[in-house]
């Protein structure tokens, strides 16, 4: 338990800078943090300085790491609603004030810039900076993917609240912003409109209207999410066993005509099949369910979130990241509640290949640009159509002629791109 005068230490530091955030502006604010954390004078407020001095003399590092985190998200959420995105941007400059590499004469001024450097040099701190990337013309290939990155970061419970909240919002508008952008490139990529206000927001060029299409063609009768509704209405009352083996039925059917289809075909059965076997004769319930397709996502992506799995190398390895894409897209779309548990294995992956160029893990990264078109696709806040414009041409080999469709896609505000005014702008 923490001692009574850590937690009003760190109340007051809460308190101060909650007040000051709303009702200062923020180069004041930011003025005040640099005083406290990197010069430690006691020119600042007077309090706050014998607040962060308790702190320290406790000498209990994660303590101190938890208190400035919050701080750093309380001032990122309230910076976040007032649009201050420059606040945010010199909150993270701060860390890099090279005063933190200088040793301090007193004992607390040494411990202070001594977590101040170990914070910097942690993954908090890598957290803290996806919030200032989005910004950045210059960004790591990987800040393409902040939207998975925060994941981890809101569903840790031990993370402060206001951190939670932050790295949500930022997901969910992350997301938001590239379905919108996704949606206006598709419209006017078709109709030759496109501008500097609806570029391609995605890393595959020209390939990603031709996969929009792909993905609304039907495998069969049915379309992706009309077959999950089935296949939920067919295993409701099976027991465990059979339910397995119903699953990657479910799975296999209609894949991408591919080797690398077969050869998971081959694969995946035995580890599924293994799956919890005390429960075979049970009847499946929503629990039983949800825990399967956790783990079947977990031996598509990454079983130790440290590396990833060998289906995953697998099918990479053939270069058809579409197959693994659409059997992580059944799952999802069979069992949504499999969503946030799908995107913190993506972001194991992320992280994991970070550490490698652009070039050196195009191959990836192509991944990465087919999953997020492919699920913002199937967000439940756009919704796409392929209209078919004309006869399909002969294609020999080809299943389908995909320059005699077009795609159409409608927000949940109503509006449907394209627009009228596109298409009459074209036709006259």
């Amino acid at each position: 338990m923490i001692g009574s005068d850590i937690q009003s230490a760190q109340q007051r530091l809460y308190d101060f800078f909650l007040e000051s955030v709303k009702t200062d502006p923020a180069a004041e604010v930011l003025a005040t943090f640099r005083r406290l954390f990197v010069d430690y004078t006691q020119s600042t407020e007077s309090d706050l300085p014998v607040a962060l001095y308790t702190l320290v003399i406790k000498n209990d590092p994660q303590e101190f790491q938890f208190t400035l985190k919050r701080i750093c998200y309380i001032l990122i959420n309230n910076w976040g609603l007032q649009r201050n995105v420059e606040a945010i941007r010199e909150l993270i400059k701060t860390f890099e004030d090279r005063t933190l590499l200088r040793p301090g004469l007193s004992v607390v001024l040494k411990r202070l810039r001594g977590w101040m450097r170990a914070f910097v040099n942690s993954d908090d701190f890598k957290g803290l900076k996806l919030f200032a990337a989005r910004y950045d013309e210059t960004k790591h290939w990987s800040e393409h993917y902040t939207s998975y990155l925060l994941v981890p970061q809101y569903l840790n419970l031990e993370n402060p609240l206001e951190q939670r909240e932050a790295a949500r919002t930022l997901s969910i508008e992350l997301k938001e912003q590239f379905r919108f952008d996704l949606a206006m490139y598709t419209a006017r990529s078709q109709f030759n409109l496109l501008t500097q206000s609806s570029p391609n927001p995605t890393l595959l060029g020209e390939a990603a209207l031709n996969l929009v299409k792909l993905l609304l063609v039907k495998p069969g009768r049915f379309s992706y999410p009309n077959l999950a509704n089935l296949f939920r209405q067919q295993v409701r009352n099976l027991a465990y066993q059979d339910y397995k083996r119903a699953l990657l039925h479910y799975l296999a059917f209609a894949l991408p005509r591919a080797p690398v289809s077969v050869a998971l075909r081959q694969r995946l059965p035995e580890p599924v099949l293994n799956l919890y076997p005390r429960h075979n004769g049970e009847r499946v319930d929503d629990a039983i369910a949800l825990r399967t397709c956790n783990r079947v996502i977990d031996m598509l992506t990454t079983e130790d979130r440290q590396q990833p799995s060998r289906l995953f190398n697998l099918v990479l390895a053939q270069g058809n990241p579409l197959v693994l894409v659409i059997l992580l897209l059944k799952v999802a779309l069979y069992c949504p509640n499999v969503q946030a548990h799908l995107e913190l294995r993506i972001a194991d992956l992320i992280r994991y290949y970070e550490k490698l160029s652009q070039t050196d893990c195009n191959w990836v990264i192509n991944f990465f640009e087919v999953f997020r078109v492919t699920f913002s696709v199937y967000a439940e806040t756009t919704r796409y159509n392929l209209v078919q414009i004309r006869q399909e041409s002969e294609q020999g080999a080809m299943p389908v002629d995909l320059d005699a469709y077009r795609v159409f896609s409608q927000r949940r505000q109503g509006l449907i791109y394209p627009t009228p005014e596109m298409i009459e702008a074209v036709a006259g």
